[in-house]
This record gives C-alpha cells, structure tokens and sequence, in this order.
C-alpha cells in the first residue's frame, strides 16, 4: 500500500467516522450518562465491534453475509431490534442530577459499556457493506494482504477512536447546562429519537447498497 493510497483510505475513514451513526448516538449517550472518562468504556466496545466486522471481512466471511439474503437480513435486524431497545431505553430514562450522577458510582458498569458499544456496531451490516466495498478499492491484490489489512484496520479504528472520543466529550460538556428535569428530558428524548432514525436507516439497507 503506497502513501497516496492511505492517505485516501484515511481521508474515506474520516468522512465514514464523522457522519453520524449508531455508533456516534451510542457515543453521546453513554458520555451524557456516564462521562467522558467511563465513556472510553462504550468507545473500546465498538472498536472490538468494527474490528470483527473488519476480520470477518478479511476472512472471506462478510461477503457470505452481503451475499446471502438470510444471513443478511438476519444480522440487519437483529441490529434494528437492538437500536430500538436503545431508543426506548433512553426515552424512559427519568431525568437526575447527571453532575453528581458522574462524580459518583458508575451507573453501567465498564463490562456493560463494553458490551453495549459492541452490539451497537456488531449487529450493524452497514459496516460489512462498507468494507467490503471499500477494501478492494485500496487492496493491492498482487501485495501481500496481511500488511494492508493491518494498516487498513489500524487506520479505521485510530480515526474512530479519536471522532467517538469527541462526539463522548461533547456530549460530556453538556451535563454542566442541563439544570433542570425539563432540558434533560427533552435531550433524552432528543437522543431517543437519533436511536430510533438510525434502526430505521439501518432497516433501509439493502443487499449492496453503499455503506
């Protein structure tokens, strides 16, 4: 893999990271929750999610899954079943002093985070579908594999590790404006609602459409 072919595999994983998702939801919800500092948890969750999407793909796996409108449609709705689990659960979420509620004991514990952040991008076919179409666009096939993938998935989880951080850090810095029970109500139902839109994109998605 030249440098001219990374730096477009870079610039692709920025712009996949940064638009919003399951993942940057699941990253703003757990940071307004938990906390920057817990929500590091969720974040490591949903790499190990990316990186078995990544192998699974590498492995010839994920091609089975696109291709197959079983597999395909079983692992897509089970990720639409689980996103909206995630929507009522924060609509039903009763408002608290979200200050002191960090400060203090963990309300998930870091299993749970881990857990929860994983789910949200294992059950995600988009993820499947991306690099499935993207991998041959940066893969030399006459090099050895094993070096690109690893750059490859290097690269991906670095920018979405650092654009999730983000995402859980602002939405960290707004626990110190929601000072009252109404304005933690209506972002939690702000968020409910993002949850909901992305189980119904991801129930959109077809068999070879673009991630």
């Amino acid at each position: 893999m030249t440098w001219q072919v990374w730096l477009a595999f870079l610039g692709a994983a920025i712009a996949i990271s940064i638009a919003p998702g399951p993942g940057a939801v699941q990253s703003m919800a757990t940071g307004m929750t938990d906390g920057l500092r817990r929500g590091w948890w969720s974040v490591i969750g949903l790499e190990i999610g990316l990186m078995l999407q990544l192998v699974l793909v590498a492995a010839g796996v994920g091609a089975v899954v696109a291709g197959s409108a079983v597999a395909f449609t079983v692992v897509k709705w089970l990720g639409v079943a689980y996103l909206g689990y995630l929507a009522v659960r924060q609509w039903r979420t009763a408002p608290r002093d979200l200050r002191e509620q960090i400060g203090a004991a963990a309300v998930s514990s870091r299993r749970g985070l881990v857990l929860r952040g994983f789910l949200v991008n294992a059950t995600n076919p988009k993820g499947l579908v991306f690099f499935l179409a993207a991998l041959p666009q940066f893969v030399t096939p006459d090099a050895p594999l094993l070096p690109q993938y690893l750059a490859i998935g290097l690269t991906m989880i670095v920018v979405d590790i650092v654009v999730m951080g983000v995402y859980t850090g602002l939405a960290g810095r707004l626990v110190g404006w929601l000072n009252n029970a109404r304005q933690q109500t209506i972002l939690n139902r702000a968020i409910s609602a993002m949850f909901a839109v992305a189980a119904v994109v991801l129930s959109l998605v077809r068999r070879g459409a673009p991630a």
